[in-house]
């Protein structure tokens, strides 16, 4: 299925797999009137690698089907104190502004839309999508589903997650073993336990209505190791993202 389209005079690329990082493989591409008096013609064996650079003559780069384009926020090259950051110190970036989306998918029999709007500053997964320059500039092509949140400011702590992703503060990590010494940052087990900040509406059904959460803000949870997207905020405490599927709830005995 394709994924996106791109169009100069009007060009239209059928491809599969343009979500994955190995780029787009496609069987064959079609150009319908480019320039003046080239009858359509077929080229095989074209290979897109990630971070690929479109061409200038391209106008438009459109998402198709539960696609969407962001165009991805500047990577940070100094730290607040001034200090040049070399590249492989900075923060590959997940955040970013929807420029454009898809027409939405089908679940069943029902037609669902993009719920993201253009224009929405958004989280997406660490490795998601594909990297494309466009038009002088960085941008990612991923699913919907790839999309942690929404965040509206510049802070993590307020990111508003979607679907059926929840957004945990982490426990602090214990600073002595049971016999009272101090731990060293290293030697710091990672928690898997936090307080759930917010979550998603839910994930979508077979009929196309959505599912609510078992989880609530509030609720101390305990998570796989390994899960979701890990965060810091503004205040130095740690976050993460994670689907529903990959935690569960702890109650307090009394």
């Amino acid at each position: 299925m394709a994924t996106s389209q791109l169009t100069a005079s009007s060009v239209s690329v059928p491809a599969r797999g343009f979500s994955s990082f190995e780029g787009l493989r496609a069987s064959n591409v079609k150009f319908a009137s480019v320039g003046g008096g080239f009858s359509q013609r077929s080229f095989r064996g074209l290979v897109v690698k990630a971070a690929t650079a479109v061409a200038p003559k391209y106008t438009t780069l459109k998402p198709l089907g539960d696609r969407v384009l962001v165009k991805i926020k500047t990577v940070e090259e100094k730290t607040e104190g001034g200090i040049l950051l070399p590249t492989t110190a900075q923060t590959k970036p997940q955040a970013g502004e929807v420029v454009a989306v898809g027409e939405g998918k089908s679940v069943g029999k029902t037609k669902l839309d993009i719920s993201v709007p253009t224009g929405t500053q958004v989280v997406y997964s660490k490795y998601a999508g594909t990297e494309v320059e466009f038009n002088g500039t960085n941008h990612l092509i991923l699913k919907e589903d790839d999309i942690v949140g929404i965040l509206e400011t510049d802070d993590i702590k307020d990111l508003k997650p979607l679907n059926d992703r929840v957004f945990i503060k982490v426990a602090e990590a214990e600073e002595k073993t049971a016999g009272g010494l101090l731990l060293t940052e290293a030697s710091k087990e990672k928690p898997s336990i936090g307080t759930v900040v917010a979550v998603g509406p839910g994930p979508v059904d077979e009929e196309g209505k959505r599912k609510p959460l078992s989880v609530a803000p509030g609720n101390t949870v305990m998570y796989s190791k390994y899960a979701g997207n890990d965060f810091k905020g503004t205040d130095g405490s740690n976050y993460i993202a994670l689907r529903a599927t990959d935690e569960c709830r702890l109650r307090r005995s009394v």
